[in-house]
């Protein structure tokens, strides 16, 4: 007899045998309304839009002209004078709506802000 450990496949269970971004997200996401500027570090492009939502791993940024997937940009929320500056990954496009990033390196100050930011939306 040999013991044999069988790990559940999560892809198979459910109705959808697809894997979404939520699945793959490791932080929960709290509604937030922030300004953010974005720069693509290898084309120059620019992207301007509002957060829908935020965690310490990423954001979903409405804007009708997003980047595109896989770009790695420098990023800077704003919000009541507070700012949060570093660099993400665009991990998911929806065209004319917006795109969902995930930070990758923050500024330690931004991280500070960012940190306040959840904290204060946890309490609520």
């Amino acid at each position: 007899m040999s013991n044999v450990i069988v790990m559940e496949n999560r892809t198979t269970k459910g109705p959808s045998l697809k894997v979404g971004v939520r699945d793959r997200r490791y932080a929960i996401r709290y509604p937030f309304a922030a300004d953010v500027e974005l720069i693509d570090l290898e084309t120059g492009a620019q992207a301007t839009g509002v957060t829908s939502d935020i965690s310490l791993g990423g954001c979903f940024i409405c804007t009708s002209k997003p980047l595109a997937l896989k770009s790695r940009v420098r990023v800077i929320l704003s919000r009541k004078g507070q700012i949060a500056k570093g660099l993400a990954v665009v991990r998911i496009v929806k065209p004319r709506i917006g795109m969902g990033i995930e930070f990758i390196d923050v500024e330690s100050s931004g991280h500070d802000v960012l940190s306040k930011w959840i904290e204060q939306l946890r309490e609520r």
